[in-house]
């Protein structure tokens, strides 16, 4: 391995806090052959990850089949984080939320990989025929007024039929297929 390729190996093996990775980086360039020493006594424990404090709520609140459900359950809990996980929700295309929660439901179902990756194909191909990316585009990149247009503008205007229809088997020659034997 050459410097680069073990400062990429190197780093995923150790918690750095950001502020110091930049000097780690210059070490490690500096010093290849001391990549152990150098990340080890630079590395640090993680800090607890920020989901373990709400993964009661997160079970309680996100276990619902149907993003109108998930929406009423954080809407009648007081907490302030539940207003803010409605508030995040509430910004989101209605359609982008409904194929997510329904590619979760799937996806958790699958044993191998080209499931997922047929699914995936079949989402973008579709999902790219709908007006959800380039208005997100728009507003939070381009014109950055953070006020998107969703088109539907509710949740409760999106289908389950059209949820299916995004996930159904796309034409013969048209799905996605492994490059290797499955």
């Amino acid at each position: 391995l050459n410097g680069a390729d073990c400062m990429n190996v190197g780093l995923a093996t150790h918690y750095l806090p950001h502020d110091a990775l930049a000097q780690v980086k210059a070490r490690i360039a500096s010093r290849p052959d001391a990549i152990d020493a150098i990340l080890s006594d630079a590395a640090i424990p993680p800090p607890t990850a920020g989901i373990d404090g709400h993964s009661h709520a997160i079970d309680r609140f996100f276990a619902a089949d149907r993003v109108e459900d998930i929406i009423a359950a954080l809407k009648a809990d007081p907490s302030p984080w539940a207003a803010e996980q409605l508030a995040q929700i509430e910004k989101k295309s209605p359609r982008s939320c409904k194929v997510a929660l329904r590619q979760l439901s799937l996806g958790r179902k699958f044993t191998r990989f080209s499931d997922n990756m047929r699914m995936e194909f079949r989402m973008a191909t579709r999902l790219i025929e709908k007006p959800d990316f380039i208005e997100g585009v728009r507003a939070f990149v381009i014109d950055k007024d953070n006020r998107p247009a969703w088109t539907p503008p509710r949740f409760e205007d999106v289908s389950d039929g059209e949820i299916d229809a995004i996930f159904a088997p796309l034409p013969v020659g048209a799905e996605w297929t492994a490059l290797w034997k499955e």
